[in-house]
This record gives C-alpha cells, structure tokens and sequence, in this order.
C-alpha cells in the first residue's frame, strides 16, 4: 500500500507551521499507524530531512500520549480505540491522510504532531486524589460496602486516559469530559466524600484557569474519546459544582 501523507510541521508553540507533504510506500495493511509514521520517519531521516515529531510510550491505548487528528478526527476513523490501536487496514491504498496535533489554545504545540498536555496535570494536582490517612489502623477497603452501580460508574470513570480527544473534538476545546472523569471516579466512592466539595470547585476553577471553553452539550467528545466515556460524568459534575458552591465557605 501506498499513501499520501499531508503532515503538519511546527517547529514551537510560536512557529508559523505549515502542511507538508509526503509519499510513502511498501505500507502493509497489518502496520498501525504510527509503525507507518516510523517509516515516513526513516524515509524522511534517509534524506537529511528531520524526522516528524510525534508523542506514544506504550502502544498498547493505554497511555493516551500518540494524540493525533487524522483526517478531522480525534485518533482517526474507528470509534473505541487510540492513534497507536489503529492499523493501516483502515484505509485503502492510495489514499490521502492528513495528520495533525489536536488543537486547543491549553494544548501549546511543542513541536510537529507533540503537543503540551500538562493542562490537565495541573488539573489532577488541583483536587483528583485522595487523602489517605497511613497511621495503620484504617478499615479495609474491601469491607466499605458500595453499591455495585455506584463501582461500576467510578470504575468506568477511571478508565478515562487523559489523552485529551474531548478537548481536540470539542468546537470550544472544552475539558469538561476529561475533569468530570476524575470527579465522578471519586465522588461516586465513600472515599472521596471527605474532600468532595473542595476538589469539584478546585478543579473546575483550574480547568476554567487553563483557558478550556465551556461545554455546549452537543456530544461529540463522548463520541470520539477512546474509552467511551460517558457524558454523564458531566451532568454529575455540574450537580457536585452546584452543592458544593451553595454549602462551601
């Protein structure tokens, strides 16, 4: 399989960028994305040019970093699955693919396809913990009874990865999918209960800090995030922002 790759180039936050264009053969069917990003890579480097600068650690959609928009979509074609999970198969031979960074005005581009994700790191650091008391006299935590749909949903919050599709689909590169994951994945345990207040208002107010847009409902996020998470989590934020502003100092 052959394909033309229309890439976008960007050498810092404050370049100009640009879309360059390149042509790649001998890709098979069997590759995944980003094993076909690193032949363009080494056709590239072959030919004194500098590589295409991309994020990916562990391949496997796990980690969320090999954040990509391919062809106007977050990680590309296929619904549940990361750049680094899609394989070449997807597309037929011959095709045009256009590849570039997500874009929102918290996700600086660092260089070509890597941008910035430390947003929602601050936003983690604001209120997305627990705090544990380690005197060693706590209850085991298999003996707190919850309710089995209360498990589920936190469970289901926290598969969310931080790759930040949500933001990249989102017409106002709105956080809110992301921050309401890991609001939910506390709020809906017992453990979280005693700072639950606190870290809804902290977080929120990172996340509007961060310069994220505001959510309009229309769903696309949900649609594009890769661990199918529901908006749902947002409405239970928005319920948990507005008792904690009505009972906070």
């Amino acid at each position: 399989m052959k394909f033309t790759l229309n890439v976008w180039r960007q050498n810092g936050p404050k370049d100009k960028g640009h879309m360059a264009t390149y042509q790649v053969e001998d890709i098979t069917s069997d590759m995944s994305f980003l094993e076909m990003i690193d032949v363009l890579n080494e056709q590239l480097i072959s030919q004194g040019i500098d590589p295409v600068v991309f994020d990916h650690d562990c391949r496997e959609g796990i980690c969320g970093m090999c954040s990509m928009f391919i062809n106007g979509e977050a990680h590309g074609p296929g619904r549940g699955v990361t750049t680094c999970q899609l394989h070449m198969r997807e597309f037929s031979d011959g095709d045009t693919i256009t590849i570039e960074p997500f874009r929102a005005k918290a996700f600086p581009v660092i260089k070509d396809l890597m941008v910035d994700r430390s947003a929602f790191d601050r936003i983690i650091q604001a209120g997305g913990y627990v705090s544990v008391n380690t005197s060693g006299n706590l209850p085991d935590a298999n003996a707190t009874p919850i309710e089995k749909a209360d498990a589920d949903a936190a469970f289901d919050a926290a598969t969310c990865i931080g790759c930040g599709a949500c933001v990249a689909t989102c017409k106002n590169a709105s956080a809110m999918l992301f921050t309401s994951a890991k609001v939910s994945q506390f709020a809906l345990l017992p453990q979280g209960q005693v700072e639950a207040a606190d870290r809804v208002l902290n977080m929120v107010k990172q996340m509007d800090l961060e310069g994220f847009g505001n959510c309009t409902n229309t769903g696309a996020c949900e649609v594009e995030c890769p661990k199918g998470i529901s908006i749902e989590n947002i409405a239970r934020m928005n319920r948990e922002f507005l008792s904690a502003s009505l009972t906070s100092k």
